[in-house]
């Protein structure tokens, strides 16, 4: 990679100062447990393991799709335009029901290893890309956190779009690791009494998750 290649990437960054106060805010908005957060433990604790760390694959690529969507404007529409914001947190609610729903009719025969392995792990990628790209409050948060952090000597898109990327790598971090603790503890959710007592669990959550969705007036990130 030529000087000018990694002189160029670096201008895509603040100054050490600030970039550090971004690393730090990024981290602790990141370990603050959301819906994103308990949406990946319930996997976690219900379906195990390998469970867990798809649905944060799912949920990073979300992420990442709602910060290049903020890069590009999109948080200004979600700003300015009620409609467009209610349709989108109130389709992603109603995913998170559905889901809910779902989890709680499955039978336990289901959620046993007979299914096959690679289709439940996509059906859980592509739930958890689902849940964090239809959460338009994420798109505000980055359209609100991300141009503190931005340089008026460089163009905005390419800045945000890197610091949107580098904030998703932590939150993917910090993901896994609460995937990987409850993913320890999942094995005590095997006994079919307890695996019913999960599923309901899950479902339950993901249900509350949908109604607080719909229901939370603030557009804040949590």
């Amino acid at each position: 990679m030529s000087l000018y290649n990694v002189a160029a990437m670096t201008d895509l960054f603040p100054p050490w100062p600030l970039f550090s106060a971004f690393l730090l805010a990024s981290f602790v908005l990141a370990i603050t447990p959301g819906p994103g957060v308990l949406y990946i433990l319930t996997r976690s604790l219900v379906q195990g393991r390998r469970s867990g760390v798809t649905s944060v694959a799912g949920i990073a690529l979300g992420n990442l799709g709602n910060a290049l969507a903020a890069s590009v404007g999109l948080a200004a529409l979600f700003a300015v335009s009620s409609l467009a914001f209610s349709m989108v947190k109130y389709a992603g609610a109603l995913y998170l029901v559905y889901l809910g729903v779902r989890m709680l009719r499955t039978s336990p025969v289901e959620n046993t290893a007979a299914v096959p392995a690679a289709t439940s792990l996509g059906r859980v990628f592509r739930d958890g890309f689902v849940v964090a790209l239809f959460n338009p409050k994420t798109t505000v948060f980055f359209g609100a956190f991300l141009p503190q952090f931005l340089s008026p000597d460089v163009p905005p898109m390419p800045q945000s779009m890197a610091l949107g990327s580098l904030f998703v790598a932590i939150a993917a971090v910090t993901d896994s690791a609460y995937a990987l603790a409850a993913g320890a503890v999942a094995p005590a959710f095997r006994g079919s009494v307890v695996r019913r007592i999960g599923r309901r669990l899950g479902g339950g959550v993901c249900i509350g998750l949908g109604v607080f969705t719909a229901l939370a007036g603030s557009r804040g990130v949590k």
